[in-house]
């Protein structure tokens, strides 16, 4: 009779666990896509900011876009960043699945991500895009026209105007009713904007 009542509990603790240990498994990923949310959030605001340092400094050689691009993949640690229009626009397009695209132009008016930004201020002069040791040149455009590729014209920075860096990254989480309920992507955005030194 006591084995019997043994194997019973046995049986029943059994049952409860299947029952339960779906739900605790879902907790337990979703405590590690949350962690891995805040990771990225933090890493890509502190790239951004080392990225936007390095476009305002003032030196004998000024820097370029690749410098920015260099400087913001040492300090955003295993994160994939690419840089497909470097000088804008800055799209609503989604990045490729935990990938992030850098951006370096001028400052945003407003607080969207998605503009098509206007090359010549009302006055006539170009709006800088770049930092102002990279070349007035496009893949196939000309300084102050979008190229035929869709990115925008490298305009470079003068006169301590203020650039901005953005990445745009599409966080995909591991956990499968996670990714279902964000849709396979969840964009995280960081952007630091400073004024040149030169």
């Amino acid at each position: 009779m006591l084995a019997d009542r043994i194997a019973s509990q046995r049986s029943q603790s059994i049952v409860e666990f299947a029952i339960v240990a779906p739900v605790l498994l879902l907790l337990l990923f979703g405590v590690i896509d949350f962690g891995r949310v805040i990771y990225f959030y933090v890493t890509l605001n502190q790239a951004v900011n080392e990225g936007a340092r390095t476009a305002i400094r003032a030196s004998a050689q000024l820097p370029t876009n690749a410098d920015v691009e260099t400087s913001v993949k040492q300090h955003a640690v295993d994160v994939s960043l690419a840089n497909p229009c470097p000088n804008g626009p800055v799209t609503t397009a989604t990045p490729p699945a935990n990938q992030g695209w850098i951006y370096i132009t001028q400052k945003f008016e407003g607080d969207t991500l998605a503009f098509e930004p206007l090359l010549v201020r009302a006055d006539g002069t170009l709006l800088e895009n770049a930092p102002g040791g990279t070349a007035w040149a496009t893949p196939g455009g000309s300084a102050g026209h979008r190229s035929s590729a869709g990115c925008s014209a490298t305009n470079p920075a003068h006169e301590h105007a203020a650039l901005q860096v953005t990445i745009r990254y599409n966080f995909v989480p591991i956990t499968p009713l996670l990714r279902q309920v964000t849709a396979n992507n969840l964009i995280i955005s960081a952007a630091a904007t400073y004024q040149t030194e030169y």
